[in-house]
């Protein structure tokens, strides 16, 4: 009987550890230096990121963040082409994006921001001012709750989370702008996006401009190089040219439905139809039985979704 006991309390306090809360305070000591990370990369006020994070993931304790590790409540959006959740929110079971660890949250949610057109007015606001930060995302429809500002600014002073932004220095110069005011612009010497982000595949994209770099559109879209790289079959060797297009995101592994087969033409290479379909090099060459040093000549016809047949051998 004493056994029984002391298994049903070691099994309760189990439990009990289990479905313990964490605190806000918890919360923010947590990921304060994500935050602040975040900030200093993007100019996004670190004591809106923390704001944000503890509203929308209720200080890391919704399902939402348990399940997902999405601490910002993003939803899914025509263009995630990653692992998704279903949970009822505006709508019977809303799509919200799901991630890896929750620091990928994090780097997803300033990505969004960063390159998302309704929220570029924000990164005209001086660093330091929260408030208009806050307002700023509720009159862009970050939230639907009307109060959405006022819950912002309340968390944001209730624990002193202005004191993150004020830790964070400029890697430009303090010299303030014509206005007066220090902008997010001027003291992190952002870019603001200004490339149209398109879809192939689903697949976001740019269109080289004259004067890009791969340094700029990384910077611009708070990527490294290598990732540019990586999701465009290219090399530290390669160059940019105008009217080039370059993926934002890893290719898919086949083209889109309805796709199947493509013709080559003059002047095309198997990279130019892997750009153009947004599919990967690598796929391209195994689904056409391609060695690495093989290319295509006009009027080829190369299959974009499912394997191309071996040819057998004549048989005499």
């Amino acid at each position: 009987m004493r056994f029984v006991i002391v298994a049903l309390l070691f099994i309760a306090i189990n439990v009990h550890s289990q479905i313990k809360r964490i605190s806000r305070q918890e919360y923010i000591e947590q990921y304060k230096d994500i935050a602040i990370e975040k900030m200093r990369k993007t100019g996004i006020p670190a004591s809106i990121t923390l704001a944000q994070a503890c509203l929308e993931s209720d200080d890391g304790n919704s399902w939402l963040a348990k399940e997902a590790n999405n601490h910002f409540g993003i939803k899914c959006g025509s263009n995630w082409t990653g692992d998704k959740v279903y949970k009822d929110d505006d709508n019977p079971n809303d799509c919200f994006r799901k991630y890896k660890n929750v620091s990928e949250s994090y780097d997803d949610h300033s990505t969004y921001l960063l390159t998302t057109k309704r929220y570029a007015s924000l990164f005209q606001l001086d660093t330091r001012d929260y408030k208009s930060w806050a307002q700023g995302l509720k009159d862009a429809g970050y939230a639907t709750n009307p109060q959405y500002a006022q819950l912002l600014i309340k968390i944001i002073e209730d624990n002193k989370l202005y004191i993150y932004d004020e830790s964070v220095h400029p890697l430009a110069s303090n010299e303030k702008s014509n206005t007066g005011t220090r902008t997010a612009s001027d003291e992190w010497n952002i870019n603001l996006p200004t490339h149209e982000v398109k879809v192939n595949n689903d697949v976001k994209y740019i269109i080289v401009r004259k004067g890009d770099s791969f340094e700029s559109i990384a910077k611009e879209f708070n990527m490294w190089v290598k990732e540019i790289y990586k999701y465009n079959d290219l090399t530290k060797d390669s160059t940019l040219r105008q009217g080039q297009v370059i993926y934002l995101q890893p290719k898919r592994n086949k083209a889109e439905a309805g796709k199947d087969k493509h013709i080559v033409k003059q002047g095309e290479t198997l990279y130019s139809i892997s750009q153009y379909y947004a599919v990967k090099l690598k796929k391209l060459r195994y689904r056409n039985n391609l060695m690495s040093n093989e290319d295509v000549k006009p009027g080829d016809v190369l299959y974009l979704r499912k394997r191309k047949p071996l040819v057998s051998e004549n048989v005499k």
